[in-house]
């Protein structure tokens, strides 16, 4: 995940479903937003490992060969197995410190901060490689009573080297704000796959240049 000064990118988060027709999905979105989705977050629940590596394994090789970083979500064992480029803990997960040690110097860790300049600072002295603040909106992919306001985004970015990424409910009509406050990524999922998901990469690389 490159920091590129000149303009937000988009990280994409799967859908808790990932079989069935969405490595076709995917692929489109990837090839749709070359040069602009420059993540991809495998976010499954209820699941044992065997079965996520199963459901990742087609996914990992059409990031790779659109030279998409795969994020793996919560789980370090999973990401090690699979050696996937990165890893992103939430509050409750591990300590980047501990995945640093078991993914190696070149993983990408995101740690999940809500609206806490607290937890970023802490994530950041910690070793992350990127603080993710959210929820901005609601969002129908993940509750979250944490509402922080975009300047949150201005004021890491201003003080910062360590990109932030803007989650919760972002969608191509209410990200103007995210994108003017300086969010390195946004982080979406609802957003491109509850619909035509090469018309939501569009329309949110549209914006992008816009701004």
């Amino acid at each position: 995940m490159n920091d590129q000064m000149h303009a937000t990118q988009l990280y994409l988060i799967s859908p808790l479903e990932v079989g069935g027709d969405f490595p076709q999905r995917l692929e489109r979105a990837l090839a749709a937003g070359a040069g602009i989705v420059t993540a991809f977050q495998f976010r499954v629940k209820g699941v044992d490992q065997h079965e996520a590596a199963r459901l990742a394994e087609p996914l990992q090789a059409i990031c790779a060969a659109h030279d998409v970083a795969f994020i793996v979500n919560d789980s370090i064992a999973l990401a090690k197995r699979l050696k996937a480029d990165g890893v992103h803990l939430g509050q409750g997960d591990s300590d980047p410190k501990d995945a640093r040690a078991e993914l190696g110097r070149e993983a990408q860790i995101g740690v999940t901060c809500h609206a806490s300049k607290h937890l970023a600072m802490e994530a950041g002295e910690a070793g992350a490689d990127y603080v993710a603040f959210g929820a901005f909106f609601a969002s129908e992919t993940k509750a979250s009573e944490h509402r922080p306001a975009p300047d949150i985004l201005e004021w890491w970015s201003t003080l910062f080297e360590i990109p932030c990424v803007a989650i919760g409910g972002i969608t191509p009509e209410n990200c103007d704000p995210l994108i003017a406050a300086g969010a390195d990524f946004l982080a979406v999922s609802g957003g491109v796959w509850n619909g035509d998901e090469v018309s939501a990469i569009n329309a949110f690389s549209d914006k992008i240049a816009a701004a």
